[in-house]
């Protein structure tokens, strides 16, 4: 088993970008690792590619059957972070939502001022008044 710097039993965890490929293998790990966890799960679900993968994910997680919860949001949504912040509590925030590819940012950099600056912004806005 790995060794963790914080000890994370009876904490409750919040991970963005929960549906993405790190993500979802973050929270199957923490759930592997720490037997008394929480963990809140957050993605807006966007269709840079196929939705199904990360329904997949999120299936093979609720099937751990676990102290789960997944919302679909995005992060860029200070009321829904607030929220999230205020209802759980997390202790631990691990933010892994990002618009990635570099072509894509081309034809659609919207989507990546509002994931990566202003929803990072909104996480870190969270975290300073919890």
């Amino acid at each position: 088993m790995l060794s963790y710097n914080v000890s994370l039993e009876g904490k409750t965890v919040l991970v963005t970008g929960a549906a993405g490929f790190i993500g979802s293998n973050l929270v199957k790990r923490l759930f592997h690792d720490v037997k008394n966890i929480k963990v809140i799960g957050i993605d807006s679900m966007t269709d840079y590619y196929d939705v199904n993968i990360k329904k997949e994910r999120l299936s093979e997680i609720a099937s751990l059957q676990r102290d789960w919860v997944f919302i679909e949001d995005t992060i860029a949504n200070p009321v829904v972070v607030e929220q999230l912040f205020t209802n759980y509590k997390p202790a631990v925030v691990v933010n892994l939502a990002a618009q990635a590819g570099v072509r894509y940012s081309i034809t659609n950099p919207d989507a990546y001022i509002e994931s990566n600056i202003i929803g990072f912004y909104n996480i870190l806005e969270a975290c300073r008044h919890h």
